[in-house]
């Protein structure tokens, strides 16, 4: 591959990286509402790029279940619903407390878990910026390196379709004071990984997600449709 043509896939990738954060950024704003339809060249237009890494970054935020694609339709904007949020704590608790026990059996056998202590490093810095965005976006990654930790793929690929909709669920509940107890909490789970605790890692995971279910579910009745 000569330098050229790597100069422009380097820059292509940047491109679709970039185009899918606004895109991502504008639908948790809600300046992309529910249901609205998302046009290649529109949102080329506004974005000031080709519709090539649109169609590209429309394609990883359906992967992320933010957006919905339809055949000769296009794609749309997901509409969310308060059975996707019951649901999505059901999954989470399914999968990320079992992730978080057996991270901590493999760092007891002698994995590393470096990623994950820098995720809770960049989250911690984001929460004493008070940085929303940043925030809800670490909280994101903490909770999506628990399942990379455990090396199980088919895992990574169940959990991949929720991402999308925890990153938004967290822009939508997200206060400064949780935020600070979210990241007191991680700082805890981190640690009993990092000791190759498994059940106590299960247990703070646990409570962590659970915790939260009946009072997220009874803020957003006021704002989701039922589903």
């Amino acid at each position: 591959m000569t330098a050229v043509t790597e100069e422009t896939d380097l820059l292509g990738t940047s491109h679709v990286e970039r185009t899918e954060e606004l895109i991502r950024a504008r639908i948790h704003s809600g300046a992309y509402p529910p249901d609205a339809r998302l046009r290649e060249r529109e949102l080329a237009e506004a974005l000031g790029v080709s519709r090539v890494p649109v169609r590209e970054a429309l394609m990883r935020l359906a992967a992320e279940g933010l957006v919905v694609l339809e055949p000769r339709r296009g794609a749309r904007v997901r509409r969310l619903t308060l059975r996707d949020i019951e649901e999505l704590f059901d999954l989470r608790l399914s999968l990320e407390v079992f992730a978080a026990r057996r991270a901590a059996e493999l760092v007891a056998r002698g994995s590393g878990h470096d990623t994950l202590r820098q995720v809770m490093d960049e989250a911690e810095a984001a929460t004493l910026r008070g940085d929303a965005a940043g925030i809800a976006a670490a909280n994101t990654a903490f909770h999506a390196e628990l399942i990379t930790m455990t090396g199980n793929r088919l895992l990574q690929s169940s959990y991949q379709p929720s991402l999308g909709l925890m990153h938004w669920l967290f822009r939508l509940t997200g206060t400064a004071h949780g935020a600070r107890q979210h990241c007191a909490e991680h700082r805890q789970i981190c640690e009993a990984i990092g000791g190759g605790r498994p059940r106590l890692a299960e247990a703070l995971t646990f409570a962590h997600i659970d915790i939260r279910r009946q009072p997220v579910m009874e803020g957003l009745a006021e704002v989701l449709p039922p589903g």
